[in-house]
Order: structure tokens, then C-alpha cells, then sequence
């Protein structure tokens, strides 16, 4: 993996669903564009690569896949969102901050059964994060606020599996670098707090 030598940094939000992920990337983006810094927010997968749209069909299991296809297809929508939208904004000092990126591949492919070691060689050409936040909820809460939103589930939004995502995801604590977690079954106001703490200590922000 490649560390980030640009002028930007690239900020990374990780999670379960339903860990309010998305909801605190916009709060924290409000913030940092009330401070003075030029952002982008984006996410994975991404909508505009062919196969980012695959992803979603296979997500919302209109077609199936075995895992393993499934993730490369993710390093594929991955790699066109790091050459066409994160590095040149890096590269423009901006500071990036994506809703999930490779530590998803990680924690939801080996919890749905590919090898954890060919996933980590799938993306280890990729640009490595300067900062992770991990949002830790329990899968029953995370399973609680995804049937709020009301809708069908999709293929991970299940309690065992988001059980195993858990899992997998505490694994990578303990072998990658920049984590920060963040106990996100506090309110919405007592999580942002965190994670401003942390930007704060980390990037000076």
C-alpha cells in the first residue's frame, strides 16, 4: 500500500451499516468547510464506474456473484475513484474524505467468505489512508437503524453477518495502522464531539 505523500490528506469513515457513518462524514464536512479547508466528499462504491453499478445490483441481489468476484469488482470501482476523483484533489491539497473504502473490502468480504490475505493483495497497490475513523455499534443496534429507514435489506443487512463484519473489523485494528475508533451508539451531537477531538490531535484541524 502506498502512503500519502500529496499535499491533501484522505480521511476515511469504516463501519457497519446502519453505524451512522454517513450521516457524521456530512456533519464533519459542514464543520470543516466552516473552518476554511477545501473538501471533497465522496464514498464507495461510487456510481460512476460500470463496476460501482454491478455492485449495487449485486448488493441489492437482483444477481449474485461469489465473494471474491464481488471485491473485485470493488478494487475495480476503487482504483477509477482514486485516478479520476481522490488523487487529483490530493494533489490540489484538498483533504478527502470517503464513506468507506478498502477496510470495507477487508471486514465484509472475509465475513461473506473470500481469504482476507488475497483481499489485502487486491488492494496493495492502493493509496493508503492517513487517518480511519471506525465507528464501533453493535450489529443489533446497526440492525435496529436499518429497519427504521424502512425498504428492503440488502445482502449484508443481516445480524450474523453484520456479527462477522463486526469481528472482522476488530481483527483489522490490530493489524493496520491510523485507526481511530469512535463509540458511535452515543447521540448524533456526542459522536461529531469525537471525532472533532480526534481531528484536532491527529491534523491539527
Amino acid at each position: 500500500m502506498i502512503n500519502n505523500f500529496y499535499k491533501g490528506k484522505f480521511i476515511v469513515f469504516e463501519g457497519l451499516d446502519g453505524s451512522g457513518r454517513s450521516t457524521q462524514v456530512k456533519k464533519i464536512g459542514e464543520f470543516l468547510v466552516n473552518k476554511g479547508f477545501n473538501i471533497v466528499l465522496t464514498k464507495e462504491p461510487t456510481q460512476d464506474s460500470e463496476a460501482g453499478r454491478k455492485i449495487k445490483k449485486i448488493l441489492i441481489e437482483k444477481i449474485e456473484t461469489e465473494p471474491l468476484e464481488l471485491q473485485k469488482l470493488y478494487a475495480q470501482d476503487r482504483k477509477e475513484h482514486l485516478e479520476k476523483k481522490v488523487i487529483p484533489a490530493l494533489k490540489e491539497g484538498k483533504l478527502v474524505i470517503s464513506d468507506r473504502y478498502f477496510f470495507s473490502t477487508f471486514a465484509y468480504g472475509s465475513a461473506h467468505g473470500a481469504n482476507l490475505e488475497e483481499l489485502i493483495k487486491l488492494n496493495s497497490g492502493f493509496l493508503y489512508p492517513d487517518l480511519i475513523f471506525l465507528f464501533k455499534v453493535s450489529a443489533r443496534i446497526c440492525l435496529e437503524r436499518i429497519e427504521k429507514r424502512g425498504g428492503p435489506k440488502e445482502l449484508f443487512e443481516k445480524q450474523e453477518m453484520l456479527e462477522k463484519v463486526s469481528r472482522a473489523y476488530e481483527g483489522l485494528l490490530l493489524r493496520f495502522q491510523n485507526f481511530q475508533t469512535v463509540d458511535a451508539e452515543k447521540s448524533e451531537e456526542e459522536v461529531l464531539e469525537q471525532i472533532k477531538k480526534i481531528l484536532e490531535e491527529k491534523l491539527n484541524v
